[in-house]
């Protein structure tokens, strides 16, 4: 890397640590769960059912089956979320929101949006927003597919 990369990727890796930290912090003080746990409640209420395979729902959390297994059992404590065996297919299990589950959701949104709001856009402008949302969906690319549409180009 030259100084221009060493530089631009120690300060990424400072937001990578600070974000997660500062989300963390606001969604336990405020309202005692974990970022994770808010990111699966979120998640499935952002559904019509309310529902979605585990596997899948590991997908969408960016996270482990078994990480996933272990916060789905502690919001299963909490009566948020319940799981169920698909009735087409019996090995897979579904995650499923409860009523009380999407109340937690709709109770800690507002504060979870303040405190995005705070630490990302309001130090940034309509402009900078917009390169950013470009930018996190380049570095979020399949390699694969982009070195598919850059082949396709050429």
């Amino acid at each position: 890397m030259d100084d221009d990369q060493q530089q631009t990727w120690r300060r990424f890796v400072e937001l990578l640590v600070r974000f997660p930290a500062a989300l963390e912090t606001q969604l336990q003080r405020d309202a005692g769960i974990t970022h994770m746990g808010y990111v699966v409640l979120a998640t499935l209420s952002e559904r019509d059912d309310r529902r979605l395979a585990m596997s899948q729902l590991a997908k969408n959390a960016s996270s482990s089956l078994s990480r996933l297994s272990h916060v789905v059992s502690r919001l299963e404590t909490r009566g948020w979320v319940r799981r169920e065996r698909d009735p087409e297919d019996g090995r897979v299990q579904i995650a499923v929101l409860t009523d009380a589950g999407l109340a937690k959701v709709r109770e800690t949104a507002p504060g979870h949006a303040e405190a995005v709001q705070q630490l990302l856009f309001d130090r940034l402008t309509a402009s900078q927003v917009r390169q950013l949302h470009r930018l996190a969906q380049i570095l979020l690319a399949d390699p694969l597919e982009v070195r598919s549409c850059e082949q396709s180009r050429s």
